[in-house]
């Protein structure tokens, strides 16, 4: 697993915190300095929890659990949805709706409400039903489509969450500490580090710093996925040689007893 050299999060602004009268107490221990009225992040410090989160989120992807991304500001979006595609992670970059964790389950009738729409198109009911009611349900998928597109796969609650902006996804946070989700973030000079389990200090305004950082944790995820799968695939091989030479032995065995015939199943 890389991490991105200092030089690489200098070069993408992630250093650069918010103005001093915006900032948040909390985020003292990881500011470096104030430079024109601006405070400046510690990198030494973004690096090493950088590290944390990452070793963090890859053993989620090799245990077969789901990180939800969660990014509705406008210069993080498409970067957060990309990534979360990447490596086939749920995500949300539209609004959060209010309950989308602790009321999963009416969320849950929403995305089988989007996928029943979704399914009459494809098998010809939807051309069958007048022209007034078709359009109705077009409007009804797309509005579904745009919130909870990203989480149509998401068939049970997320493992964890990974926020780009904690002040604004606040609802997102206190949902996930509701039902001790942990979560893992990018924290500006603005924020309360506090809030999160995996706090990553960093510029969480800069489209640059936001695909860094973020490119970092989906990478570790696709290791951990490939880690899972290649332990998979040696099991697989494993068990495959256990039945064979099982089987090889119970062949020997029947000749003189039938007490072993399961042996091979």
């Amino acid at each position: 697993m890389q991490l991105p050299s200092y030089q690489n999060l200098l070069e993408a602004g992630v250093h650069f915190g918010h103005l001093r009268k915006k900032w948040n107490p909390r985020m003292a221990p990881y500011i470096f300095m104030e430079r024109n009225g601006i405070h400046i992040i510690d990198l030494n410090k973004t690096h090493r929890m950088l590290d944390e989160a990452a070793r963090a989120a890859k053993q989620l992807a090799i245990s077969g659990r789901k990180v939800l991304f969660v990014a509705t500001k406008k210069q993080a979006k498409e970067i957060v949805e990309a990534e979360a595609k990447r490596v086939g992670m749920p995500f949300v970059t539209e609004r959060w709706l209010g309950g989308m964790l602790t009321n999963f389950a009416t969320v849950r009738k929403s995305i089988k409400r989007m996928k029943n729409i979704e399914k009459m198109k494809a098998d010809g009911t939807f051309e069958r039903i007048n022209k007034k009611e078709r359009l109705m349900l077009s409007r009804e998928q797309t509005k579904l489509d745009k919130v909870l597109g990203g989480i149509a796969d998401l068939n049970r609650l997320p493992s964890a969450l990974f926020i780009v902006d904690i002040t604004k996804e606040h609802i997102a946070i206190a949902e996930a500490k509701k039902l001790n989700i942990p979560t893992f973030a990018m924290v500006d000079t603005n924020s309360d580090p506090n809030q999160v389990d995996f706090p990553i200090p960093a510029n969480d305004d800069a489209a640059k710093s936001v695909q860094l950082i973020l490119r970092t944790i989906t990478d570790a995820i696709a290791e951990g996925l490939e880690e899972r799968k290649k332990r998979k695939e040696d099991d697989r091989v494993k068990r495959e040689a256990d039945r064979q030479r099982t089987g090889g032995d119970s062949e020997e065995v029947v000749a003189v007893s039938h007490d072993d015939d399961d042996s091979d199943e």
